[in-house]
C-alpha cells in the first residue's frame, strides 16, 4: 500500500506517516521507483499509535509498547510501563486541576472586585 493509501484510509497526514517512521514506530519499503510501500497493516497499525499518541504517550514509550501490541502478549513489563504511564498522566490531570482551581479563584477575586458587573 502506498503512503497516500495508508494515510487517507487511517486518517492522517502523509507528514505524520513519514514522522511515525522517523520515529521508528512504522515501517516502509521502497519500490523500485522510490515510493514508499506499507506492508497490509499499516492502517491498524497507525491508528493504534494515534490511540496511544491520544493517551499521552510519547513516542520512546510507544516505541516499546508497539512489540507487545504486535505479538499479542500482555508481558509484565508491558503492564508496568504502561501502569507507570497512567501514573504520570493522573499527576499530570492532578496538576492541571491545581491549575484549575488556582485561574477559577482569580477569576471570582477579580468579579468581586469589579465596580461594573
Amino acid at each position: 500500500m502506498r503512503i497516500g493509501e495508508v494515510a487517507a484510509k487511517a486518517g492522517v497526514s502523509v507528514r505524520a506517516l513519514r514522522y511515525y517512521e522517523q520515529q521508528d514506530l512504522l515501517h516502509a519499503t521502497r519500490n523500485p521507483g522510490g515510493q514508499r510501500q506499507y506492508p497490509a497493516g499499516a492502517v491498524e497499525r497507525v491508528r493504534l499509535i494515534q490511540q496511544l499518541y491520544s493517551a499521552g504517550l510519547p513516542s520512546r514509550t510507544i516505541r516499546e509498547v508497539l512489540p507487545f501490541a504486535d505479538s499479542g502478549e500482555v508481558a509484565p513489563e508491558l503492564l508496568e510501563l504502561l501502569e507507570a504511564e497512567r501514573d504520570r498522566i493522573d499527576r499530570r490531570m492532578a496538576d492541571l486541576r491545581e491549575a484549575r482551581n488556582r485561574l477559577h479563584d482569580c477569576i471570582a477575586e477579580a468579579r468581586m472586585q469589579d465596580p461594573h458587573p
